[in-house]
């Protein structure tokens, strides 16, 4: 070997060697390769940038539930920053940062302290890290084969809830760990949050209620609810939520708590904070899930108990191959040591136990281009860029279409024609674009021009100051019409089978439908003439439509498309007026207490519309019987 392959080989096994030497000193994890390699002056400028941008999306994350950036680049950023504070310790801990925990608190509710830290969770991203974190216990403890639980790692809005002689009294979200805010009312608003715990008889034994206990768990919202909330956002022009997660924090925020019972959230119980007497206490995780099960609250369904570090790992992957089955939301795995004694013994940081650890799937991204951009014209008038995209396999599924929101956002992205761009599933289920690749930016990408007039009749567009959305005017544009009686015939409408987007197309473009009153006047000549539909087709969508005329009340209400009024406000709506015609004269007053302000005067712009109230009118004259709903 020559002297200079020598030097060269010395000098990279030198810089390997001094690496795992400070690993090992800072607690037996390597410092990141930029941490050890910036000078003292470059080491100081990326900690104050680092600083900067992490209070920046802390802000967005904690306060606004408005992410700019994923989870997975987030803990990056807080990574780097410890491993550079680690190797730069004059540097010291910023006092901006703090909380290191984050804060929820919005200001907006009163705040109460929890009785005992609400801390957060150890988070890793490899399976080294999470075999180390078995070792490092096993070290600790003083033997091996230690007995966990592994848990789907929910993805919502943390809270602590107190039950005091099994009656519940608080909810509290997280905050800064040390108090957060009192979110009681919105709380009671989950169906299957229970006001008092249940107690049985089993054996002769009766489920212990301690005198109080902090219960810890997850408030969020199901893929279902989550699609159907962001169908109904669209609709209106307004922005979708990002995620599941943002949604439940967004709605949790909400001051009047029925504005949120307009929305389905769940809770699940995984943990527990104070318990007095201590000796009521769960002696395991296992015995935890047991008695949330036996007092009637939601939890963990399926938990895995296994031993050491090899089984630990295949339940972890277990739970990331039924991630795609699930119908709510997780972004990873938990590790808990089972027995409460050994982790009374680890104790924990400022930040996190010791006894756990948060394993984080990686959000599945493709990259394709941009073969063009079309628009979709809502029932509402409102006009959502779509993009075309390079069919790629994502998720289970191939994507080809992701939609854009609004002019608005295209221009502020900068995403072009011809682009190559990043894509990943909001919430498992909706594609979007999360980045545009500007490396790979072809010479050939033109930027995309805004139309002025309606792509389906042609009418001028026009947008309010102050609204990103753009919408055509002309009411009975026939884009819109289409929309509107796709909806008022959908399964959460009043259910018409067989009247699908192909046959309302036809009705629409003959002049046959312009209403969904126009339905209830189809004879079977009229059906007769769309293509593919012969005597026998005909004859069963005529009877589905007749049918239809006697489906509930909430079905007709949530059917005629009222902005902010969806499936759950339609039936507390049902509930309360006995026909259409009395919805339509309820006043502000009787309505407010019901729904709260936003649908209240969403329904009396509506019903103050001429032809909204011909239309009501034209359903009842066409023989429409709706039925009582049920509660």
């Amino acid at each position: 070997m020559s002297s200079g392959l020598w030097l060269d080989f010395s000098r990279t096994w030198l810089r390997l060697f001094s690496r795992c030497l400070v690993g090992l000193i800072f607690g037996g994890l390597a410092l990141s390769a930029v941490a050890l390699e910036l000078n003292p002056e470059q080491a100081r400028e990326r900690i104050r940038a680092l600083r900067a941008e992490i209070a920046h999306h802390d802000e967005l994350y904690f306060k606004k539930a408005a992410p700019e950036i994923s989870d997975a680049s987030y803990d990056r950023l807080k990574r780097e920053l410890i491993d550079l504070e680690k190797a730069n310790p004059a540097m010291g801990r910023d006092a901006a940062l703090a909380p290191v925990l984050g804060d929820d608190r919005s200001g907006l509710f009163p705040t109460y302290r929890h009785r005992e830290r609400m801390l957060s969770l150890s988070k890793s991203y490899a399976e080294t890290e999470l075999r180390a974190f078995d070792a490092r216990l096993t070290r600790q403890l003083g033997h091996g084969d230690l007995e966990y639980v592994v848990e789907p790692k929910f993805d919502g809005l943390a809270v602590s809830v107190t039950y005091e002689k099994g009656k519940l009294v608080r909810a509290v979200t997280r905050g800064d760990g040390v108090e957060g805010d009192e979110i009681t009312a919105n709380a009671l608003t989950i169906p299957t949050l229970r006001r008092e715990l249940r107690t049985t008889v089993s054996a002769g034994a009766r489920n212990p209620v301690p005198d109080i206990i902090e219960l810890r768990g997850e408030i969020y919202f199901s893929y279902a609810e989550f699609a159907r909330i962001n169908r109904e956002r669209e609709e209106a022009g307004e922005e979708p939520y990002a995620n599941p997660r943002n949604l439940a924090a967004g709605t949790l925020k909400q001051i009047d708590p029925r504005e949120v019972a307009r929305r389905q959230l769940e809770i699940v119980f995984y943990g527990w904070g104070d318990c007095q007497p201590v000796s009521s206490a769960p002696v395991s995780q296992l015995a935890l899930l047991a008695q949330l099960r036996a007092w009637g609250l939601p939890t963990i369904e399926a938990p895995r108990l296994v031993r050491g570090s090899e089984a630990m790992w295949q339940a972890v992957k277990a739970v990331g191959r039924e991630k795609k089955n699930l119908p709510f939301p997780i972004d990873g795995a938990v590790v808990k040591l089972n027995a409460a004694a050994e982790r009374q013994r680890l104790g924990a940081t400022e930040l996190a136990p010791n006894w756990a650890m948060a394993y984080k799937f990686q959000t599945e991204q493709v990259v394709t281009q941009v073969r063009g951009i079309t628009l979709q014209v809502g029932r509402s008038g409102v006009l959502t860029p779509v993009a075309e995209l390079e069919p790629v396999p994502l998720g289970g599924s191939t994507i080809a279409r992701a939609t854009l929101h609004n002019r608005d956002e295209i221009a502020r992205r900068d995403i072009r024609i011809g682009d190559f761009v990043q894509v990943e599933k909001a919430g498992e289920i909706i594609p979007m674009i999360t980045a545009v690749v500007l490396a790979r930016r072809p010479a050939s990408a033109v930027s995309y021009v805004f139309p002025e007039e309606c792509p389906a009749c042609r009418t001028r567009v026009v947008s309010v100051v102050g609204e990103a959305a753009v919408r055509c005017p002309r009411g009975n544009c026939p884009a819109q019409v289409r929309r509107r009686i796709e909806h008022f015939a959908s399964k959460t409408g009043v259910d018409i089978a067989g009247l699908g987007p192909a046959t309302i197309e036809s009705l629409v473009s003959q002049g046959r439908v312009k209403t969904v009153a126009d339905i209830y006047r189809l004879k079977r000549v009229d059906l007769l003439t769309i293509s593919g539909v012969g005597e026998k087709k005909a004859d069963k969508l005529l009877a589905a439509i007749e049918r239809s005329r006697h489906a509930e009340l909430w079905r007709f209400i949530n059917g005629l498309g009222i902005p902010q009024v969806g499936a759950i406000t339609a039936k507390a709506l049902a509930l309360r007026c006995g026909s259409l015609p009395e919805l339509a004269q309820c006043s502000r007053q009787e309505l407010v207490p019901l729904v709260g302000k936003g649908a209240a005067d969403s329904l009396l712009v509506f019903f103050a519309q001429a032809e909204n109230r011909q239309l009501a009118a034209a359903l009842l004259a066409g023989g429409v019987q709706p039925v009582a709903t049920r509660d």
